[in-house]
C-alpha cells in the first residue's frame, strides 16, 4: 500500500494523506494531469471515476461523477487556484448536482497536493483545509477519510501501467 499516513488535526481543520511511490514526480505527475489516468484512481474502487471536463490550469475547473455499486451517480467539482507541474496542485473541491451544477448545501475544501523527491522514488501529501469544524466532521462522516485511502491505494496499479 503506497498510503503512509493519514492525519486529522481538528484544530487546523486538516486532513492530510502521505503516498510514498518508486516512480519520478513526472510520473505521479500525470495520474492527475492525464484524465484517463485520473479515472483509474479517483475514487473507491467501488466508486469509479468518470471525469468529464479536465483543465488543470489557473481558473480552470475538473469536472467528474463517481458511479456507485447500485448504479447511482456522485457529482464533483475542482475549481484550480494554482498548478507547477510536475509538483504542486492546489483546487477547490466541492459536490455537485446531477446536472454538474456546484450544490452550494455542501461543504467544500481546500486541497494541496505536492510531489517531492523521497528516498529515491516520490512523496505526495495531499492536505484537504475545511471551512469549520462542522464541515471537516460531516466530511469525515460521509467517508472522505477511508475513500482518500481506498482511492490513492489505487495509483501504484496506475503507474505499473
Amino acid at each position: 500500500m503506497t498510503v503512509t499516513s493519514v492525519d486529522k488535526d481538528f484544530d487546523s481543520l486538516t486532513l492530510t494523506l502521505t503516498a510514498d511511490f518508486a516512480a519520478p514526480a513526472e510520473k505521479v505527475w500525470q495520474l492527475w494531469a492525464d484524465p484517463r489516468r485520473l479515472e483509474r484512481w479517483w475514487g473507491p474502487p467501488t466508486y469509479p471515476a468518470t471525469v468529464e471536463n479536465h483543465d488543470l490550469t489557473l481558473g480552470g475547473e475538473v469536472t467528474y461523477f463517481m458511479t456507485g455499486p447500485e448504479g447511482d451517480k456522485h457529482h464533483g467539482w475542482w475549481r484550480v487556484t494554482s498548478v507547477v507541474p510536475p509538483t504542486s496542485l492546489d483546487f477547490t473541491d466541492g459536490f455537485a448536482d446531477q446536472d454538474g451544477t456546484p450544490d452550494p448545501t455542501m461543504p467544500t475544501s481546500t486541497v494541496s497536493m505536492r510531489l517531492t523527491e523521497h528516498d529515491g522514488g516520490t512523496r505526495m501529501e495531499i492536505r484537504s483545509v475545511f471551512e469549520s469544524r462542522e464541515q471537516m466532521d460531516q466530511l469525515i462522516t460521509m467517508g472522505m477519510e477511508e475513500g482518500l485511502k481506498e482511492a490513492v491505494g489505487q495509483m501504484d496499479g496506475v503507474l505499473a501501467d
